[in-house]
């Protein structure tokens, strides 16, 4: 799985002109999944995200994490992150997870993220979305579960 992390101050997402997922300051999530994801992937990053600590203290020091800050998560599933773009020009998406098996792991990760107790909202899997966000910062991190990177 790779996912893109964005600290944002406020973040969306619309379906059709209507307003499917809405966050104040936290994190944007743009998440893709592998045909070899599995859930051991799930749970490494929502343990990476929940604990990274990107938010300021009292001195400006970037040392809390959402969790200390009790921010907010908007989840957005992002095949086209699994990308392969080593030959040509136009990117391959084959090695992106098919809906029968993304769908339960996107699934899967948002309820793990959701236990955290911080308010969790998404976008609809397959929908041609529109994703607005303030990136605060800007910070923007993405991890890898495959390489821990």
């Amino acid at each position: 799985m790779r996912v893109v992390i964005q600290r944002v101050s406020a973040s969306g997402v619309k379906v059709d002109d209507r307003t499917v997922g809405e966050i104040a300051a936290g994190f944007m999530l743009l998440i893709g999944i592998d045909e070899e994801d599995e859930t051991a992937d799930a749970d490494w990053l929502v343990q990476k995200i929940l604990n990274l600590r990107v938010f300021g203290d009292e001195e400006g020091k970037m040392n809390r994490s959402i969790l200390d800050i009790k921010g907010e998560i908007l989840c957005i599933s992002q095949f086209t992150l699994i990308a392969d773009y080593k030959k040509g020009n136009r990117p391959s998406f084959i090695k992106a997870a098919k809906p029968d098996k993304a769908i339960p792991l996107f699934e899967y990760f948002k309820n793990e993220i959701s236990k955290s107790g911080l308010k969790t909202e998404s976008g609809i899997f397959g929908a041609d979305m529109k994703v607005s966000l303030v990136n605060d910062g800007p910070v923007t991190i993405l991890m890898d579960s495959k390489t821990k990177a």
